[in-house]
């Protein structure tokens, strides 16, 4: 919000004729090194914008691979304050980049939520999406992260009902993140996509634009995604179990990403 990141990107791309490809891993994992290598990989492979997780003991919105990675993280000994300074390293790093933080409400309100939101803004992060936050309860949220000059980042669902829907246009900024499939993040074979009418309601409402994330894991469900109307798809799990699976964990990730980030290219 504070640089509108965000919206220059969504503008390049868009007379580009691209959509948007996001990046997530979890800060810190295994390590605080590795993570900054792999995250600096998936910018070299093409990622747009990246979403950053700060790692928390319970995720409820994630599936097997991005809490093992949270998991990881933890032993590895990563904090909310090491979190931030992973990302002010990638903000020195990448001035253009936008960068997201998805995390869960207990670490924001132990902090306090003010003090969150600020500490995000000045480590150079764009944006926060509190994942367990439903929209009854997420204008105290937004407001703190606007206050701070952050983009607040929230869930839509093709089976999200209208009030709240109009909630969620109300207070997002950036992007809106639409989930792909019920359920958690994870990869999956196969992706049913039925958003015209969540794409179409959130068009009228004047909401930011829809970027489409759990479940994302192959360029084929990049292109179905971008053809069914978002502005862009977020990977994580793919990514994270890439990293995992190699010898070279950042050669891995760059290449993934890369391949990922062709099928934006119409």
């Amino acid at each position: 919000m504070r640089h509108q990141r965000y919206g220059r990107m969504f503008a390049r791309l868009d007379a580009a004729g691209e959509g948007a490809l996001g990046a997530f891993l979890m800060l810190g994992d295994p390590d605080a090194e590795t993570s900054f290598a792999l995250l600096d990989a998936a910018v070299a492979g093409g990622a747009d914008m990246l979403e950053v997780g700060i790692a928390f003991s319970d995720p409820v919105a994630d599936g097997p691979v991005i809490q093992a990675a949270a998991q990881r993280a933890l032993a590895g000994g990563i904090t909310p304050r090491a979190s931030f300074e992973l990302i002010a390293r990638l903000r020195e790093r990448h001035a253009e980049v936008p960068i997201g933080i998805l995390t869960y409400a207990n670490l924001v309100v132990a902090r306090g939520l003010e003090d969150f939101c600020a500490a995000a803004a000045r480590a150079g992060a764009d944006s926060l999406l509190v994942a367990d936050v439903p929209s009854l309860e997420a204008a105290r949220f937004a407001d703190a992260a606007r206050e701070a000059g952050l983009d607040p980042v929230l869930i839509a669902a093709p089976n999200t009902g209208a009030a709240a829907l109009e909630r969620i246009a109300a207070l997002g900024s950036g992007y809106i993140y639409c989930v792909a499939r019920a359920g958690v993040t994870g990869q999956r074979a196969d992706m049913a996509l039925d958003h015209d009418a969540l794409f179409d309601r959130l068009r009228a409402l004047g909401a930011p634009p829809p970027v489409l994330g759990f479940g994302i894991s192959t360029p084929a469900q990049v292109r179905a995604g971008l053809a069914a109307g978002a502005a862009g798809v977020i990977c994580g799990s793919a990514i994270v179990a890439a990293a995992q699976a190699a010898s070279d964990p950042a050669a891995a990730v760059r290449e993934f990403v890369a391949t990922l980030k062709a099928a934006t290219r119409g």
